[in-house]
């Protein structure tokens, strides 16, 4: 079996998937708190202890985020742009478009059927309020914040 690890450490929050063998098998998210590489630490142990999966196990863990860089124990860097074309690949295959807003930035990604990326833009301001945003619509509609993307998906008409 096939055992990785894809850890997300931005401004907000550290965010880490467990996949095996080409399958989601657990996640972790946290907010990241002024330790970025402490947060890097917590959420994957949080996600191996959910998957019942041993950190031995792990064959390869994926660094991206702001804070990819200075995560000691990570195998490889990846940039944010190509990780969310290729999740989004693995998660929509007819999917095209991506959007991320985040604490620090907003980025709107195009991608082919393959998920690669064919161009993207990105605002070059700090993004501050952009999730904040979000976390006040999900409280106003008496939704929790995990509840606004499912909802998404319900939409008929875009």
């Amino acid at each position: 079996m096939t055992v990785v690890a894809g850890i997300d450490v931005g401004a907000g929050t550290a965010k880490t998937v467990i996949l095996a063998d080409h399958r989601i098998v657990s996640y972790s998210v946290l907010p990241t708190g002024g330790d970025s590489v402490e947060a890097a630490r917590k959420t994957p142990e949080e996600a191996l202890k959910k998957a019942n999966i041993l950190k031995t196990e792990l064959q390869q863990i994926i660094a991206t985020g702001y804070s990819r860089n200075i995560i000691p124990f990570a195998d490889k860097t990846i940039t944010e742009i190509t990780c969310h074309a290729r999740g989004a690949n693995f998660l929509v295959p007819k999917g095209s478009t991506v959007i991320d807003i985040g604490c620090q930035d907003s980025k709107v990604i195009r991608i082919d059927e393959r998920g690669k990326v064919t161009n993207f833009v990105m605002n070059d301001k700090c993004a501050a309020g952009t999730g904040r945003f979000l976390e006040n619509m999900s409280k106003i509609m008496g939704l929790s914040l995990d509840e606004l993307g499912p909802l998404a998906f319900e939409a008929t008409r875009p």
